[in-house]
């Protein structure tokens, strides 16, 4: 076990080290004060302010708080921009110490190749939950910073059943600060499908792609209403459900049974991922 945890702190340490995983934090810190500029214009408000009066709020000026703009940076960004990242990272992950290889001295070491996915798989959720640490926490701050504390409006039309909500602002706060680790357990499945696409013998470019590809045709197929009594089965209406943290009642029942329908098909990606390494020759 010794040896397990110093491959996995090496594998972080390797990950973070590389440039290319710092893209993202830098994309989304700039695209979250462009965002929070072009939230701050006058038209942009004042269709923000009619929504909230039209459901009955007079004084929805307080509604137009950080947290607020948070969360929307948060709703708007994270499924897209965000699986790009991690598409990027779990798709390199494997795919590009095997073209360069790196990966036949690793396997000299007396080192499993189950171990070896496992602290890639491992890694990959300590990134997801940086990445989206670092989204999360960056919006909320630049949020207070130009707006100030408030009450919480959490507007998702298509998620969440039509979310339509208010928080006074200590109760809003603590539920986005909950919808942080939702978020990054249920938008993992991302890193898992890059990570067995990344274990073929591919190229890394192919495998980032390929990644991007399932989720995008997931995204639009889960959208198409004659499809609507199929949901269930893919990945989209399951990740987004996040956002049932900013309902009123918080239907746990229903949020733990997609998390755990994500953990499931996490674990059925890594040991198809194990089985594909397993079986490949490295020393050609």
């Amino acid at each position: 076990m010794t040896a397990f945890w110093t491959l996995f702190r090496g594998e972080v340490f390797k990950l973070f080290s590389r440039r290319r995983t710092h893209l993202g934090f830098v994309s989304f810190l700039l695209l979250e004060c462009g965002l929070l500029w072009m939230l701050s214009l006058d038209r942009v408000k004042a269709r923000m302010t009619s929504s909230l009066e039209a459901a009955g709020y007079s004084s929805s000026g307080d509604f137009l708080s950080g947290p607020t703009f948070a969360l929307q940076i948060m709703m708007w960004t994270s499924f897209l921009l965000g699986a790009l990242y991690l598409a990027l990272v779990s798709g390199d992950i494997f795919a590009k110490e095997a073209e360069d290889g790196v990966l036949r001295m690793m396997l000299c070491r007396p080192i499993t190749r189950a171990r070896l996915v496992l602290a890639k798989a491992l890694t990959c959720l300590v990134y997801t939950f940086a990445l989206i640490a670092f989204i999360g926490l960056s919006a909320l701050l630049v949020g207070l910073w130009r707006h100030g504390m408030g009450s919480l409006f959490a507007f998702a039309p298509k998620d969440a059943g039509g979310l339509f909500a208010v928080f006074a602002p200590m109760e809003g706060l603590w539920r986005y600060l909950l919808a942080i680790p939702v978020l990054s357990l249920s938008i993992y499945p991302i890193c898992c499908v890059g990570l067995l696409l990344s274990c073929l013998p591919i190229k890394p470019s192919v495998a980032t792609v390929l990644t991007l590809s399932i989720f995008f045709v997931d995204n639009i197929l889960s959208n198409i209403p004659f499809l609507e009594g199929l949901r269930e089965f893919f990945f989209t209406p399951r990740i987004t459900s996040w956002t049932q943290v900013f309902q009123y009642s918080i239907p746990w029942e229903t949020l733990l049974e997609n998390q755990l329908w994500l953990a499931g098909a996490n674990f059925t990606l890594i040991m198809i991922a194990v089985a594909i390494v397993e079986s490949r020759d490295f020393k050609s």
